[in-house]
């Protein structure tokens, strides 16, 4: 391949997350490597625009979805980051975690992994019903069902009480509140690179509350909460991240459970068992500008992307079916470094 290949990549990405992800570094990094970023105008047909070696996208709805379907019919070649079949699956917050339950962690590690003990709750009077909460024990964290990226599926309750629960409207999960030192794990996922970061959290519930405390507390993302006590920050600093090796294992797994190459997942240390985890949330395509380095990360990310689809593309044109084959193999188990 001539090293004055160039390519393009079309995104499709609404103005919030255009403005955060499509910075003026990102753009004159990628364009330094040959890749040039060009915007997607939703409002025209998309297979009037390009061409495009590939499409990275972050909108929703069946006419974007239609489109996106028309475009790889006509251009099967074009990667597509992701597939809207694959992202479907986030949308649902117990679709979401139920990857989690597929993985396996290989034995001998002294660190586990799980997910909250949760109930879904689709009707209101289901909530004044003590069977259909079951054995959960309060406080839980009350969450929409639905997460399609909106302001609404941001908005979550920690609920104290079993009559505080009379206040939310479902469709909703409850999911156990677990005390977890007031710090969240945030891993991002870009195809094979994985990078941990420690961000503020709620902080715990002392055990002379638990069952004796009423109401609850509104918030959205928890990682945007303000906390005064210096003492926090303090904590945040010191707590130590779980074991890289750990956390690259459970990356990995999730990528090929739901294959996406975009995602982040939130994770939390169960403080009374300090070698357990747990896995609360999944999102498609999060804020890489909050994550360090994350220009280098994504040029790295597009580069490999397009090289080895191109690397495929030749092998097809010249009908070595073989090593078509063997680039993709390669590609899907690729280990990504330790974060």
């Amino acid at each position: 391949m001539a090293e004055s290949r160039r390519f393009t990549i079309g995104y499709a990405l609404a103005p919030k997350k255009k403005n955060s992800f499509i910075q003026p570094s990102l753009i004159d990094l990628s364009k330094g490597r040959g890749i040039d970023l060009v915007p997607i105008d939703p409002s025209l047909p998309l297979l009037d625009q390009g061409p495009f070696d590939c499409v990275l996208h972050k909108l929703y709805g069946d006419d974007w979805e239609r489109q996106l379907r028309d475009f790889s019919a006509r251009n099967p070649g074009v990667p597509v980051l992701d597939r809207p079949s694959a992202i479907e699956r986030l949308h649902n917050r117990i679709s979401m975690l139920q990857a989690v339950s597929e993985l396996e962690i290989p034995p001998g590690s002294p660190d586990t992994f799980g997910i909250p003990s949760q109930v879904v709750v689709y009707d209101s009077a289901a909530l004044s019903d003590s069977r259909a909460v079951g054995a959960l024990r309060f406080p839980v964290i009350a969450k929409p069902l639905v997460a399609d990226g909106s302001a609404k599926s941001h908005k979550m309750s920690l609920v104290y009480h079993r009559a505080g629960l009379l206040k939310l409207k479902p469709p909703l999960v409850l999911q156990e509140f677990v005390n977890h030192g007031g710090v969240i794990f945030k891993v991002y996922v870009v195809g094979g690179h994985v990078r941990c970061v420690k961000r503020k959290s709620l902080p715990d519930v002392p055990e002379e509350k638990l069952g004796s405390t009423e109401g609850s507390m509104t918030f959205s993302q928890v990682s945007n909460l303000t906390h005064r006590e210096e003492r926090y920050y303090e904590q945040l600093e010191d707590a130590e991240p779980p074991p890289p090796r750990f956390v690259t294992d459970i990356a990995v797994g999730l990528r090929r459970v739901m294959g996406l190459h975009l995602f982040n997942f939130d994770m939390i240390r169960d403080v009374k068992a300090g070698n357990h985890y747990f896995v609360i949330d999944i999102n498609y395509f999060p804020g890489y500008a909050k994550m360090p380095n994350y220009e280098a990360v994504l040029t790295d990310f597009f580069w490999d992307v397009l090289t080895k689809n191109e690397a495929a593309a030749t092998g097809r044109e010249s009908g070595d079916d073989d090593d078509d084959g063997d680039e993709k193999k390669g590609e899907e188990t690729q280990q990504p470094p330790q974060c």
